[in-house]
């Protein structure tokens, strides 16, 4: 597909530096390089800036809300200068909505007194408003943290590991194990039948919204095959020619969504309960008008999302 790095958190040509990672020398001073700076997040929501257009906020090295804390991860270079993450501990805000947290795209906002200029938002939520740079940087730094943040103890003999690579690996002191960063494939699918796509929603979706297929790899699988299982197990749609079209990182929490155009062998929906909680075949019609914001009794897939981007490319017909 001529346009698959367009997607939201597609790639932005980051200087990665993973060969500076195992240099501890290289790393202390890449940290006291003036230049230096750092994406802060706080439960896994970034920090961005007040105001129109929103930035993501890079904190210089010295700030004293980095002192708050916890291990710092390195993330490359850009421009030549260091890019750390850090995830800020320990802060409780007042009157904070616990159960905001939880929803599906928290729409709650969080200031921190020592840096007014900021705020933590749901990363979801902002996608769209980053730049490329930006939307990378962040992507990148969520996904990591929160790994860290979910694998403290090595999977061979539960003691807790520690950091080591700059934060791109956990080492076990007691057997040795290194562990690495995560990622969960997934397939996506843009499942047409001539003029129509095959939608699905999963419980606890905004009401009305509706989005491609979607589902897990599983071990010694290709993704093709992947593709048909799933649209199999959830529509009873029987699927023919599968192609690849785009992936997009998805750090919620840490899958890679790999995007692919499968067009349907048949049309009848048989719902599997368990796995979505409705399907329907769409038109482009009914979704051009649900983008132009008309009454179409449809919630489209959020835009940034490899599903919106998919679905834009196939009514415009740019899939090749």
């Amino acid at each position: 597909m001529r346009h698959a790095e367009e997607v939201t958190f597609g790639g932005a040509g980051f200087d990665r530096a993973a060969e500076l990672r195992g240099d501890a020398e290289a790393q202390a001073a890449l940290a006291r390089d003036p230049a230096a700076c750092a994406t802060l997040l706080w439960r896994g929501k970034v920090l961005i800036s007040q105001g129109n257009p929103a930035r993501l906020v890079q904190l210089p090295m010295d700030h004293p809300l980095l002192a708050e804390t916890g291990e710092r991860i390195f993330l490359g270079r850009a421009g030549g200068a260091p890019r750390f993450a850090l995830e800020l501990s320990g802060w409780e805000p007042e009157g904070l909505d616990a159960d905001a947290l939880q929803r599906f795209a928290d729409p709650t906002e969080q200031v921190h007194p020592a840096c007014p200029e900021g705020r933590f938002v749901e990363l979801r939520r902002v996608m769209t408003w980053l730049t490329p740079f930006e939307a990378e940087l962040a992507a990148t730094a969520k996904a990591v943290l929160g790994w860290h943040a979910s694998h403290r103890f090595c999977s061979r003999c539960g003691t807790e590991s520690a950091l080591a690579e700059a934060g791109w690996q956990r080492l076990c002191p007691a057997c040795g194990g290194r562990h690495f960063p995560r990622t969960d494939p997934v397939v996506i699918m843009l499942v047409t039948k001539g003029p129509y796509t095959l939608l699905g929603r999963s419980p606890g979706w905004p009401k009305g919204m509706y989005s491609c297929l979607a589902g897990f790899l599983e071990p010694g699988e290709t993704v093709e095959a992947a593709v048909r299982r799933e649209v199999q197990e959830e529509t009873g749609v029987a699927v023919g020619p599968v192609r690849y079209l785009a992936s997009q990182p998805w750090a919620f929490p840490n899958s890679l969504m790999i995007g692919c155009h499968a067009e349907a062998r048949s049309s009848e929906i048989t719902l599997d309960p368990n796995e979505i909680e409705a399907a329907q075949w769409v038109t482009k019609e009914r979704i051009l008008a649900t983008l132009s914001g008309e009454a179409t009794g449809l919630l489209p897939a959020r835009r940034g999302a490899i599903a919106h981007f998919m679905l834009t490319n196939w009514l415009a017909d740019r899939l090749d």
